[in-house]
């Protein structure tokens, strides 16, 4: 099993920056790629970014391409959202998921085994 605590998320206003982390234990070898998805009220689950283990290998939601940053730190076991010139519509459940995949970075929940309890993150306008 791999557990995944996420912390970071708040109340921010619009244009403003949070940084989310995901921290990762257990058998975290099972925790190859990283990905973060949110989820807003009444809307379906969406993937917002990914890293391969690597790191080497990224990929984002177009709607938070340019703004949004995904890194890791395979040492602390730890991957990071750093989320800048946030919008109203970036407010969600912020999600970290794990996935045993080498390489690939993929974009659907139904790859990702291991999930965190979710974060909270709403922008103001």
């Amino acid at each position: 099993q791999v557990q995944l605590v996420e912390s970071g998320g708040g109340l921010v206003q619009a244009g403003g920056s949070l940084r989310l982390s995901c921290a990762a234990s257990g058998r975290t070898f099972g925790a190859k790629t990283m990905g973060w998805f949110r989820q807003a009220p009444g809307k379906e689950r969406e993937f917002v970014a990914g890293i391969a283990w690597s790191g080497g290998t990224t990929s984002y939601a177009d709607s938070v391409k340019g703004r949004f940053t995904i890194s890791r730190d395979n040492a602390a076991n730890t991957v990071y959202l750093q989320m800048n010139n946030l919008k109203p519509e970036d407010t969600a459940v912020y999600y970290c998921a794990a996935a045993p995949v080498l390489g690939a970075v993929p974009r659907t929940t139904g790859n990702y085994n291991y999930w965190g309890q979710g974060t909270q993150v709403t922008v103001s306008s």
